[in-house]
């Protein structure tokens, strides 16, 4: 499950480091996780590339890409594939572990809390509030990422191309995500893997 990320890189053609031991790892998401109120991405960006060194930009990017079409959340996908590259199942099972243990016990908790205090305006509040922080959240990630587009098989342009297609289709069109996925997305990789041959 080790994506063509080995060969490829952000600033450098690999990581400036990796995971010493499955402890280091369930650690390191559990921290991300707890982290990532309204959406963890950004931070798994942060966290395994930028103050870990764990994957170069473009190697995070790839991740990202094949979490987004397999099923599921992308975080879990990434975690279980990051995990597997470093530590096979036991590592994919300590990125899990890590991702979900704690945060699962927090997010029960805030769940009978807001049962009981969701009428209360000060809490509607602050629940739109941390739904314009996670936007950003996710902006921010998107263009710390844009330089790595670079390096994709597309090109600049034609990848370019790609983003503002899927943003026009989304945000103009209100086109539904697996429709996006099932046009735009399966075009890009076609055309991408026509290019790589």
């Amino acid at each position: 499950m080790s994506p063509a990320g080995d060969r490829a890189g952000g600033d450098a053609d690999t990581p400036r480091a990796r995971p010493r031991n499955l402890l280091e790892l369930l650690l390191a998401f559990n921290r991300l996780a707890l982290q990532g109120f309204g959406g963890v991405l950004p931070i798994a960006q942060h966290e395994l590339v930028e103050r870990r060194g764990w994957l170069t930009k473009a190697q995070f990017l790839e991740l990202l890409a094949l979490g987004q079409v397999l099923p599921g959340p992308n975080i879990v996908n990434v975690s279980l594939m990051f995990g597997h590259r470093h530590f096979g199942w036991r590592g994919a099972a300590a990125a899990l572990l890590g991702l979900t243990l704690v945060p699962s016990a927090v997010v029960l908790l805030l769940v009978v809390l807001y049962g009981r205090f969701n009428t209360l305006a000060p809490v509607a509040g602050a629940l739109r509030g941390m739904a314009a922080v996670a936007a950003g959240l996710v902006l921010a990630m998107g263009l710390k990422l844009l330089p790595a587009l670079k390096q994709s098989p597309l090109g600049w342009p034609p990848a370019l191309g790609v983003v503002a297609l899927s943003l026009g289709l989304i945000l103009v069109l209100h086109w539904p995500l697996p429709a996006v996925l099932a046009t735009v997305g399966l075009g890009s990789v076609l055309l991408a893997w026509k290019r790589l041959k």
